[in-house]
């Protein structure tokens, strides 16, 4: 084998992260942060507002949350320049701007997240329905160890944050990100939540909504708040709370629809309603009648054909407001369990479990960055790696955040500079992705 002999050019300029000339565009040509920034937070600071969060997004966009990593590209010319920014910040002064401007930022960066869906009109895929599922689901960041402000033991039994986040669609755009104390109950001023998350996804969506949540939201307070809103149905998960399984079993084989999958095992669905008297925001009463979808599990004999000496009870039961089946119902639902792999996302794929700052309000800051990079990442995901088949071999409907870093965040270029233009040169043996490449750029820079 042949030995390689290393030089280091005085002249030309590489950058192993041209995809972030990608993230810029997302970021400048399809929301007003800036200037948003600017009117939010007057100021006359030689480094802008704008060029601190840009950055901080930039080193998102690359999996990395800390502060300290954008000190390697205090000199780099293609980070700046791929951003739009004039300066590119020190560690202690972004955590500085952050930290002190934390709560005036948080509105304004959020909102970004929306305006991005809006402006690049992100693609909605519906459900069999018709609808488009809107997923709420609360997941733990564990941050043990630490002392940050309102880390606290959380119901993994770890120390940490809880996140409450709601994705949009088959994609998983996401339209809302709330950061709680791991303490915090998921329903608590969760119907503020559902205004806020339903005000957001209108701005850009009027088609009808599916609603989805687990049984930590199984309150008459959200079934009521849902059913005043317009095109909007729900399916939450119902909460038994100590219910009587004998009782629930001898009804469900009586009166439901019977099934036997396997030896030992048996299945009964069925639908119950009940009528609520409920209040609404005027202080008038009405009756809501309400259906819920049972599901009952009856197992003598395990999967591994040991017979048990009690049978095996499984109660389950979802809240809906569909015109539907009640199998229908169930498999609906079952796409609910799509928001694991979203948080994944969030928590491994951008680096985002262990959060950076001490203080609360960054957090939340630094959690509505990441909520920006997400769409913006799951946009060129889409467009690039699922309708384009030069890159990857295998469909898909959809791509992990992982995938879109690896492959066309982390691309190899070398930036030129020619008179007063900037060029972006592939090496050779990369043709599908450098064209696959030009074709999102000009898509994201010309629409």
């Amino acid at each position: 084998m042949k030995r390689f002999k290393i030089e280091q050019s005085d002249q030309e300029f590489y950058t192993s992260h041209s995809g972030l000339a990608l993230v810029g565009l997302g970021v400048n040509r399809f929301t007003a942060l800036v200037s948003a920034l600017a009117k939010a937070v007057p100021s006359d600071d030689v480094i802008s507002h704008g060029d601190v969060i840009k950055s901080y997004c930039g080193i998102l966009a690359q999996a990395k949350s800390d502060f300290v990593a954008v000190e390697q590209y205090r000199d780099d010319d293609f980070f700046r320049e791929s951003l739009g920014n004039s300066h590119v910040p020190s560690e202690g002064t972004m955590r500085q701007r952050m930290d002190e401007n934390a709560a005036r930022f948080l509105p304004v960066v959020s909102w970004s997240s929306i305006e991005f869906l809006e402006n690049s009109k992100a693609p909605l895929t519906p459900l069999a329905t018709g609808h488009i599922s809107l997923d709420i689901d609360g997941f733990v960041m564990d941050n043990s160890g630490s002392k940050k402000e309102k880390v606290t033991p959380t119901y993994r039994k770890v120390d940490g944050y809880l996140a409450l986040p709601a994705y949009l669609g088959a994609e998983g755009w996401l339209v809302n990100l709330h950061l709680l104390s791991g303490s915090q109950h998921p329903q608590k001023e969760f119907i503020s939540y559902i205004r806020e998350t339903l005000a957001r996804v209108r701005q850009f969506c009027s088609t009808k909504l599916l609603v989805r949540a687990d049984s930590a939201h199984d309150s008459m307070d959200n079934l009521v708040e849902l059913s005043r809103h317009r095109k909007v149905d729900w399916i939450i998960k119902w909460n038994p709370r100590k219910q009587d399984c004998g009782a629930w079993t001898k009804r469900a084989f009586e009166t439901g629809t019977v099934t036997t999958p396997r030896p030992g095992k048996r299945v009964a669905i069925f639908s119950v309603k009940e009528k609520h008297d409920v209040t609404d925001e005027n202080g008038d009463k009405q009756t809501l009648t309400l259906r819920r979808v049972m599901r009952v599990t009856e197992r003598t004999i395990d999967k591994k054909g040991q017979p048990l000496l009690v049978p095996d009870i499984e109660l389950e039961g979802w809240w809906n407001s569909l015109n539907v089946t009640d199998e229908e119902v169930i498999e609906l639902y079952k796409g609910h369990a799509l928001c694991e792999q979203y948080h994944a996302e969030i928590k491994t794929d951008m680096d985002l479990e262990r959060l950076p700052s001490g203080k609360f309000a960054t957090n939340q800051l630094v959690m509505a960055c990441g909520a920006l990079v997400y769409n913006i990442l799951r946009f060129i995901g889409q467009i690039c790696l699922v309708t384009n088949k030069g890159i990857i071999r295998h469909e898909a409907k959809r791509r992990r955040l992982k995938t879109v870093i690896q492959e066309l965040i982390y691309f190899a270029g070398r930036l030129i500079a020619t008179g007063r233009r900037l060029k972006l040169r592939f090496s050779r043996h990369v043709r599908a992705h450098a064209e696959t490449f030009a074709r999102m750029y000009e898509k994201l820079a010309y629409g």
